[in-house]
């Protein structure tokens, strides 16, 4: 899904000529973490308030030009693309441009994205969470599927979250049902289950057996 239908223009890109006084001000009056930032017309990047409010008011934004910070996407960039900018620049805004005339088009606020990633169905549909690991050159997301739908189940979503030394995490969410039979068919194909789960047999039986030996032994 593109951004296109999320660009906010209501705040005007600023010339580099205007005052730090100036943006002092703008910053008073928006609760933005940057303001992107012109010259010639064209755009150069984007300065952050925690910057301007160490600068000097009576001086311009051009004795400050090495504050500039340029991060940008276009229209047709995919959300998560930028959900990836926000977190990389700390800014609460993503300016807006065309790709080959770097034309200010507006921008894009982060709790529009977040709002899009909490309906896509990973957080919005109810279902049940499983943590796995395996190594990085091992797993396939192909091989995944194909351990759910196994059981007559769906991936709702699934996002790599932890890539470590030789290891991949993977994190799944799937319709609740059959989680256990699902649990030991990711133990046949060598996946380690790094979540809890109550309905894990496995666990339940080592437990089970590991009290029978201390028993034994006790004897």
């Amino acid at each position: 899904m593109s951004i296109e239908s999320y660009v906010i223009n209501d705040v005007k890109i600023q010339d580099i000529s205007q005052s730090i006084a100036h943006f002092q001000t703008l910053f008073n009056e928006l609760t933005l973490s940057h303001i992107p930032i012109k010259e010639k017309n064209k755009f150069i990047g984007c300065i952050a308030e925690n910057d301007i409010r160490c600068f000097e008011a009576n001086k311009k934004l051009t004795d400050y030009r090495y504050a500039i910070e340029y991060f940008s996407t276009h229209p047709e960039e995919h959300w998560l693309d930028c959900y990836t900018a926000f977190a990389k620049n700390n800014a609460n805004i993503i300016p807006v441009v065309t790709k080959n005339t770097q034309t200010y088009l507006g921008y894009i606020e982060l709790h529009d994205i977040l709002d899009m990633f909490y309906n896509t169905s990973f957080l919005h549909e109810p279902g049940a969470i499983i943590i796995i690991e395996k190594g990085i050159k091992d797993y396939s997301f192909s091989e995944i599927c194909q351990i759910v739908e196994s059981g007559q189940n769906k991936i709702l979503g699934a996002i790599v979250n932890k890539l470590s030394n030789d290891t991949a995490q993977i994190t799944i969410k799937l319709s609740p049902e059959g989680i256990n039979e699902i649990l030991q068919n990711f133990r046949r194909y060598n996946y380690k289950i790094i979540s809890s789960h109550q309905e894990d047999a496995f666990l339940e039986n080592l437990k089970d057996r590991s009290k029978y030996l201390d028993k034994y032994l006790n004897i």
